[in-house]
């Protein structure tokens, strides 16, 4: 799990700026999420994505939704 969770903050990095102390709790953060979750590590790495992702595009399809 750990190398699916280093993958994720790598990938995760690229798209938004963390600080260490940021860094440090997303990593307990998708720890937390992905504690129990029976996969290999490239589906864990897909969830843990969708995971910290998640609330930006639901926000952006409420408002898209509003614009129109």
């Amino acid at each position: 799990m750990q190398a699916a969770i280093d993958r994720v903050l790598q990938t995760y990095g690229l798209m938004v700026n963390l600080t260490a102390e940021k860094e440090q709790a997303t990593r307990r953060r998708l720890e937390k999420h992905l504690a129990g979750m029976q996969a290999d590590d490239n589906a864990l790495a897909v969830e843990g994505l969708r995971y910290l992702r998640g609330p930006d595009r639901i926000a952006r399809r409420r408002m898209a939704r509003e614009a129109t």
